[in-house]
């Protein structure tokens, strides 16, 4: 089965590869996701349209990378307001890797693709000041302070 990647799918490719794969794995997992379309006419055309989103996302080079670090560290007031559960400071939900990367462009910072952000756990679930990490580059990472004020 002829597909071409709409996301990035470990050992197999980028957004915009055209890649041969087994039927089964293409029909079960790749199309139902939403990771790959079939390779048709139509969808070749897209694939220009996938390279350049993807480029326009992605962290260009080290020298990019260490512009964003600086940008990212020299935010000083990253807060997100969130509903409580009362005075313990629990929250209702959690906060997510969508919400801090939302937070952070809010802040007047670069965007960052929440797939690069590593939070202290799975997700935040109480108020408070947390440590959040981006991984911009395989030799530069980021480091902010997150805010999680009860709104």
């Amino acid at each position: 089965m002829k597909l071409i990647l709409t996301a990035d799918v470990d050992n197999l490719g980028v957004p915009g590869d055209t890649v041969e794969v087994k039927d089964g794995y293409g029909r079960n997992y790749l199309l139902p996701r939403g990771l790959a379309i079939v390779a048709t006419r139509g969808a070749e055309k897209q694939v220009e349209g996938i390279r350049r989103a993807q480029e326009a996302r992605a962290v260009r080079g080290l020298d990019h990378a260490k512009e964003l670090k600086a940008e990212i560290e020299g935010l000083e007031n990253v807060s997100l307001t969130v509903k409580t559960a009362g005075d313990t400071g629990k929250l209702f939900g959690s906060v997510t890797v969508a919400d801090v990367a939302g937070a952070v462009k809010a802040a007047g910072g670069p965007v960052v693709d929440k797939r690069s952000l590593k939070l202290p756990k799975a997700h935040i679930k109480a108020t408070g000041k947390h440590a959040v990490v981006v991984n911009l580059h395989p030799d530069v990472v980021a480091k902010f302070t997150l805010n999680v004020v009860a709104g």
